[in-house]
């Protein structure tokens, strides 16, 4: 699209909308933003009026307004009366990505999603290829830095060719247009963000819309252990090249097998460089040295980055040992199959603390692989549910997270396992799953 004198309405600021804004302002557009707070609460005021945005509300009537296109904050639903409206008046509605894409000259894009592990492979992949390609590789999206941010830091309108490690969510890929990777891949399906989607089929049939426009060399990488997958990818064709990759057999193109991962029949990695715990890591290496190789990265390269990997913050993150006992920090497992992989990372005396935001997922599965668990403590607005689901009155509820973590260091003995993982979002008494992981750790290493 030409953005020069178009009327965009960018709904929602926060760091993505501006990155948006400023991308809109370098190119010439006619900028509206819609945001709920007020001017005086708006600290980028100065900066946006400097650049010729008008700052509007969220009232029925801005959304009346001449615009031919609208930039939307990804965290708003489908369902809002704001999309409704856009919608019925064929207004175009994409995210920043979309609009970063359809803005930069051409790029290496290797783009992650799936429910779980996104942060952690997506990280990896831009690590190794910040290693084979230096001072070209850039890691954004889903992770917290907007695309847009990228493409203006570091002159990507009028550069081609960087390496872009994009973790993707489905609520930025539902408003894709002519986004399309170079590689991608959907590391796992499992039931999440129903409350945003409507449905699980439409949570799913987002997630595969990651290949949508992939042709001719493209690579799509399939993981052949998840049947939601296959069975996704084939009620919506891929329509490029694709690999296939498996933890659980070597009948797939890539795979690991005698302490080495083979990518395309080639000995890549040694696996004893990978330090993460938990065979669902082992897959999320798999999978990140997959996709960098599909762009060109080296098997140096992937050794040097794999080697010196230690995982994400608020993903399984060790925190302390204290007393024997060891502190384990995994708030970012914000749905019950983040938990439930958390869990298998762990033989026994695991206190698990669950909590949070109610989502309304179902504890059905999660309590078949409670055999290492020796407590659960539940805390926040679903709490006293979780702990009811999943082990009755033999579980303790309390309020805060400091009191569960009181709780947990009560009933920790030597050799115990104290587990954050609250299997849903943080949004009752948190602004987001950094925020509550931040107060989890203060807590631990306060004790």
């Amino acid at each position: 699209m030409e953005f020069k004198d178009k009327k965009v309405l960018v709904i929602g600021l926060a760091r993505s909308g501006m990155a948006a804004i400023k991308v809109l302002h370098e190119l010439g557009a006619r900028i509206t933003l819609s945001e709920r707070k007020s001017r005086d609460e708006l600290g980028e005021i100065g900066e946006l009026l400097e650049m010729g945005v008008t700052v509007v509300g969220q009232t029925e009537e801005v959304f009346e307004g001449d615009y031919d296109l609208a930039v939307k904050n990804p965290g708003i639903p489908l369902n809002s009366p704001i999309v409704k409206r856009l919608e019925e008046r064929k207004i175009p509605i994409i995210t920043e990505i979309e609009l970063a894409y359809q803005a930069a000259k051409p790029q290496h894009y290797v783009a992650v999603t799936g429910t779980n592990g996104k942060t952690t492979t997506t990280t990896l992949v831009y690590d190794i290829l910040n290693e084979a390609f230096p001072g070209k590789a850039h890691l954004c999206g889903n992770i917290g830095v907007p695309l847009c941010e990228i493409v203006m830091e570091n002159g990507l309108l009028n550069e081609a060719g960087h390496y872009i490690a994009l973790e993707i969510s489905n609520f930025q890929l539902v408003n894709i247009d002519s986004f399309r990777p170079e590689a991608a891949v959907i590391l796992n399906l499992t039931p999440d963000h129903v409350d945003f989607m409507g449905s699980l089929d439409a949570y799913y049939r987002s997630k595969v819309r990651v290949y949508e426009n992939m042709r001719g060399g493209d690579t799509f990488l399939l993981n052949k252990d998840d049947e939601l997958i296959e069975k996704y990818t084939k009620l919506c064709p891929v329509r490029c090249g694709i690999e296939t990759f498996s933890l659980d057999t070597t009948d797939a193109d890539s795979f690991i097998k005698d302490g080495y991962i083979f990518v395309q029949g080639e000995k890549v990695l040694p696996t004893d460089c990978i330090h993460l715990v938990g065979k669902h890591n082992l897959q999320n290496v798999l999978a990140a040295v997959c996709a960098a190789k599909a762009v060109g990265a080296d098997n140096d390269a992937i050794k040097k980055a794999v080697s010196s990997f230690r995982g994400v913050e608020h993903r399984i993150e060790f925190v302390r040992e204290k007393d024997g006992v060891r502190y384990y920090n995994d708030s970012k497992g914000t749905n019950t199959d983040a938990t439930i992989t958390a869990l298998k990372a762990f033989d026994r005396g695991v206190i698990l603390l669950v909590g949070g935001f109610e989502k309304g997922l179902s504890m059905d599965e999660m309590k078949k692989h409670l055999g290492c668990v020796k407590k659960v403590i539940g805390f926040g607005a679903c709490g006293r549910r979780l702990v009811s689901e999943l082990v009755g009155d033999d579980g303790t509820v309390v309020t805060t997270l400091d009191e569960a973590v009181s709780e947990a260091v009560k009933t920790a003995e030597k050799g115990d396992t104290v587990l954050l993982s609250p299997t849903t979002s943080s949004f009752d008494q948190y602004s987001c799953f950094e925020e509550r992981g931040e107060h989890f750790k203060k807590l631990v290493n306060s004790l």
